[in-house]
């Protein structure tokens, strides 16, 4: 294949309209986040990874584990944790088993701000993928994610 390849180009040109729809979805979902509940996308996808945790084995996730969920490096997820904890949404704490673990857990006032920020967030992404389904090279990724059925 070379440069020029119409097998490379329309590959490239479907990785340009899903980050496009990835870019509007995650934006209008910013901007309602910010508005209504003080709240990034970021930092919603944060303790919504983290208000998943059980206190059972296996429950608690270490900090590369919650990286990987709301894609981020470990340092950057380790400064989010940070500015949510100093917000007093989040608690860290030893691990009783290994004190190298740290984990973190939502606090109550993080859990309320998450169960009100949950029907802004779910409302943004609706709105966002009716406007991008309006868009002919957007529309099949978006009834793509609609018909996704990955559990929670």
């Amino acid at each position: 294949m070379t440069a020029t390849d119409p097998a490379l180009t329309a590959l490239a040109q479907s990785w340009c309209a899903l980050s496009l729809l990835h870019g509007k979805i995650e934006a209008r979902i910013e901007r309602a986040l910010q508005s209504r509940h003080g709240l990034s996308a970021r930092e919603f996808s944060l303790l919504d990874v983290l208000s998943r945790q059980h206190s059972g084995t296996g429950g608690h996730l270490q900090m590369k584990q919650v990286a990987d969920a709301v894609v981020l490096s470990q340092s950057a997820t380790t400064r989010l944790v940070t500015r949510l904890e100093d917000r007093g949404l989040l608690t860290r704490y030893l691990c009783d088993t290994d004190r190298r673990g740290i984990y973190t857990d939502v606090t109550e006032a993080g859990l309320t701000l998450l169960s009100e920020a949950r029907p802004t967030n779910d409302t943004a992404l609706r709105a966002a993928l009716d406007e991008a389904a309006e868009n002919p090279e957007l529309a099949p990724l978006v009834r793509t994610v609609e018909a996704l059925k990955i559990p929670a």
